[in-house]
């Protein structure tokens, strides 16, 4: 509030907002992530509604979030500990996958890297 960005305060006081709402007054590092992610799930379907890009609220929501394991990390640890032969098929893997890197991978670009291994 000091530094006189409007953008940033309006953002955290909806993120403040939406934390007030919960009915638990202590949230794990999970809720909070999670709940950061559906401002930003919401964000994107108005944006998409409008046609537009990007908003000043998405970009400061996505800096809330914890940093997300690149596409290549998540591919070296498939590929280091994913034994594709004990699946039926390739997105069997994405349980333990997901469970290692939890709010860190994105479960779009997971699919995607089981897709593309041959």
């Amino acid at each position: 509030m000091k530094a006189k960005d409007s953008d940033r305060t309006g953002a955290i006081r909806i993120l403040i907002g939406e934390f007030g709402r919960q009915t638990e007054k202590v949230l794990t590092d999970e809720q909070v992530i999670a709940i950061i992610k559906k401002l930003i799930k919401s964000e994107r379907e108005l944006l998409a509604a409008q046609g537009k890009e990007g908003s000043p609220f998405l970009t400061i929501m996505e800096e809330y979030l914890p940093k997300a394991a690149s596409e290549e990390e998540i591919r070296a640890w498939i590929a280091a500990n994913i034994d594709f032969s004990s699946f039926a098929n390739r997105m069997q893997a994405m349980r333990p996958i997901m469970n290692h890197f939890g709010s860190a991978a994105d479960g779009k670009v997971v699919k995607k890297i089981l897709e593309s291994f041959a």
